[in-house]
């Protein structure tokens, strides 16, 4: 039989193949879910990361996708011009060579829309992809080239770090502060709380000065609200977590969020709003959890979610065992083979 059209079956029977992905290689700012995936994946998978050099003139078997509008983006518009006219070229050689795409649907859409060649370039790209990944358990279609794949939980990243106690009232906000996370909500409605102990932390780095001066503002107003506006390591994210009675995400849009897996791997009840994933999220780990509320963000809700997490809870931390890392990485495996058979293998 032909290399080329050797079976994929197992993890410990194929030979080894190449998997570019989409992101550089990981340094101390990377998202713990790509390092904690990489390191999960058998040792037949040889991870190559990102450069436009590699991505266009080097030998891989597959790519696979996260975020892709990082790709095509950047501060200023020159570069960003430069990087999707690389893009193109990197498009064309995949279609050209028919290298398999892997995509994980971290998001079902960018958050922040881009212009119109960034639009027909994710296009393109949709077209080429061979294999989709679904981070989450929502069904949304019989779509038998989408795997569900389960975002994975953050105990092993975390697990040298101090937790401290939580502090009765602290309500906590963390992670980049991007205008659909909502924190403006979030300020608004804890401004209507008139439980004097009652504490808001926000703590992560803002995407513009807008952004950072709304939250000053909020905590030059009141004295019970205070933040750490920039990015920080585990370490103090472990403290500031630790710390929260209760985690709020008052997200506008969410369907997949790594904060909120983070918070429940260090046993920390969430509130987010209402949403088909984060329902079923709930019903996985229990609604002492992860509660929901319906509907925009109020005092009321906030009262309700101290009101909850002030008892004891039925138990010392959620159930995450459905997203343990090595079972996550095989099943990455068995998605990166499926993606080679349906292009007959290793791509020419």
């Amino acid at each position: 039989m032909n290399a080329a059209h050797t079976p994929w079956t197992s993890a410990s029977s194929v030979r080894r193949f190449v998997v570019l992905q989409s992101t550089g290689k990981p340094d101390d700012t990377t998202n713990p879910y790509l390092v904690q995936l990489l390191n999960a994946l058998p040792e037949n998978v040889e991870v190559r990361y990102f450069s436009v050099r590699d991505a266009l003139f080097s030998r891989y078997d597959l790519f696979h996708v996260h975020w892709p509008e990082y790709l095509l983006r950047h501060r200023t518009p020159l570069t960003t011009l430069a990087k999707q006219a690389c893009a193109f070229l990197l498009l064309l050689r995949l279609w050209a060579t028919r290298v398999p795409v892997v995509r994980t649907l971290h998001n079902v859409k960018p958050h922040e829309q881009g212009g119109m060649i960034e639009r027909l370039l994710l296009r393109w790209l949709d077209r080429l992809t061979t294999r989709r990944i679904r981070i989450n358990a929502v069904e949304r279609d019989a779509d038998t080239a989408t795997d569900t794949i389960l975002h994975g939980h953050y105990r092993d990243w975390f697990a040298a770090r101090h937790v401290p106690s939580s502090v009765s009232g602290r309500l906590l906000c963390f992670g980049l502060i991007r205008p659909y996370k909502g924190v403006e909500t979030l300020i608004a409605a804890f401004h209507e709380l008139s439980d004097a102990s009652a504490s808001l932390r926000i703590v992560g780095k803002p995407v513009s000065p807008d952004m950072r001066q709304t939250v000053e503002d909020a905590c030059a107003a009141d004295a019970r609200t205070s933040a750490r506006l920039e990015y920080v390591g585990d370490e103090v994210l472990a403290q500031e977590i630790g710390e929260a009675q209760c985690v709020v995400l008052p997200y506008r849009d969410m369907q997949n969020s790594g904060a909120l897996l983070l918070a429940l791997s260090l046993a920390r009840p969430v509130l987010v709003p209402r949403s088909e994933a984060n329902a079923v999220l709930a019903a996985e780990v229990g609604e002492e959890w992860v509660r929901l509320y319906d509907g925009a963000l109020d005092a009321r809700a906030l009262a309700d979610a101290l009101r909850a997490q002030a008892g004891p809870r039925r138990q010392t931390a959620p159930d995450l065992s459905r997203r343990d890392w090595p079972r996550l990485g095989m099943q990455h495996h068995t998605t990166y083979m499926a993606a080679l058979a349906a292009t007959g293998g290793r791509a020419p």
